[in-house]
């Protein structure tokens, strides 16, 4: 019997890290009409915590893929899942605004943000030649995983046994994963005697050496010069304030307005999740074999046009919401199998993690405007209309900024140090 690759067990293991670092992340979307009822905050309010959560998820990218190149996936892992379980826990006994923005704002932001997109694409660099995409594609869909299985579940506790016991939930769950990331977690082949899966020969690449926080800023420094990264940033910004921002934080609250139950609007939620495994499977699988600038025009203008749907579906028959949810589940983060790919063919492999941590900053900084402008627009209007509708209109620009990519050639070839990130310039 052929013995299995261990690459498969580091990527089922990162599946389930990310899969539980999806639920932590989602749970604020259950859990703002309860703090509004117990505490008496309007949504902006509550907003600035997410928005607060969803900048540092992504701030914290680039220096946990430095922190990973100097110290390995395993004890920024586990690091990751103790911060949030603590920051969870310690919600369970706040009573203002400030500690709702330091505890699921700070600490929650920083825990999850180790685990974020760049723990995926890190993995899937080390340890994946063949099958990259598809695995890619397969460890972006855990977030889909962990929305489908926690949400419903979380919004039951947020309605039914009160919002403390979704937070206790969440913070145990987290602590339940650390064994298996320490026990099975592994940072590099070579680690274990191996070659990444489909490599015809050892990793030769030099492990960035010297402060993460110096090497997280070179990367930047890195990515700044080049056009691509400026067009990669811009678009995934918007990606961030379509997705997490706008649908994850405020659909189940939009749906409550429009007089569902709030099991029914976390399910809703779960069901784009089960469209989401499909569709970023898929993406994973076209991205190995097509231009990621066409599927990336592709995804982008079809969520744009399901956006501006949307209003108008919430008093329609079930079916538009239905068509809704479809649509959009298969896009929700189809984008980043194509959005890696790009950042690794203009920044080099020694390099993409890194710079693509700061493109995954973006992400989020899109995530959070949106995450309080949507709660503000809400407040001061009665309805998320405008909201909707304006990042609709910003995905059919995203469509157009991405068939831009990679139309220049490097300026200078890249020169490799030992130990030191690799710079090149881009015309």
């Amino acid at each position: 019997m052929k013995r299995v690759h261990y690459a498969w067990v580091v990527a089922a293991v990162t599946f389930i890290a990310l899969m539980g670092a999806a639920g932590f992340r989602a749970t604020p979307s259950v859990l703002i009409v309860p703090l509004q009822h117990e505490f008496g905050w309007n949504r902006a309010v509550i907003s600035v915590a997410v928005s607060i959560n969803l900048i540092l998820f992504g701030l914290t990218g680039p220096f946990a893929a430095a922190l990973m190149d100097r110290f390995g996936l395993r004890v920024v892992t586990v690091g990751a899942l103790v911060t949030v379980s603590a920051g969870a826990l310690l919600t369970t006994v706040m009573n203002a605004p400030w500690q709702l923005y330091l505890l699921w704002g700070v600490v929650v932001g920083l825990g999850t943000g180790c685990m974020a997109s760049v723990l995926a694409a890190t993995v899937a660099g080390r340890w994946f030649v063949q099958r990259r995409g598809l695995v890619l594609g397969a460890l972006t869909a855990a977030g889909a995983t962990g929305q489908l299985i926690f949400l419903p579940g979380l919004g039951w506790l947020a309605q039914n046994v009160g919002w403390r016991y979704a937070a206790i939930v969440v913070a145990a769950g987290a602590l339940v994963v650390v064994p298996v990331v320490g026990i099975f977690l592994r940072n590099r082949p070579a680690d274990v005697g191996l070659t990444a899966y489909g490599a015809t020969e050892a990793d030769t690449l030099a492990v960035n050496a010297g402060s993460p926080i110096v090497n997280a800023f070179r990367g930047l420094r890195i990515g700044v010069r080049s056009r691509d990264f400026w067009l990669l940033a811009g678009s995934f910004f918007i990606c961030g304030a379509s997705t997490n921002g706008l649908i994850g934080t405020h659909l189940i609250p939009a749906s409550i307005d429009h007089g569902m139950a709030e099991v029914t609007a976390a399910s809703l939620l779960a069901v784009i999740g089960v469209f989401d495994v499909v569709g970023t499977l898929a993406s994973g699988y076209l991205t190995d074999r097509f231009d990621s600038r066409a599927l990336l025009f592709m995804y982008y203008g079809l969520r744009g046009l399901s956006l501006l749907l949307l209003p108008y579906v919430f008093g329609s028959p079930q079916f538009g919401l239905i068509l809704f949810i479809v649509f959009y589940g298969l896009d929700w983060v189809a984008t980043v199998p194509p959005t890696v790919q790009l950042a690794r063919q203009a920044f080099g492999q020694q390099n993409f993690a890194i710079v693509y941590g700061w493109i995954f900053a973006a992400h989020q900084l899109g995530a959070a405007s949106i995450a309080f402008a949507a709660g503000a627009v809400r407040t001061f209007f009665g309805d998320y209309q405008i909201a909707f509708m304006s990042s609709g209109l910003l995905c059919l620009v995203a469509a157009g900024l991405v068939l831009r990519i990679g139309r220049t050639r490097p300026a200078a070839i890249e020169v490799i140090e030992p130990g030191v990130a690799v710079e090149a310039a881009y015309s």
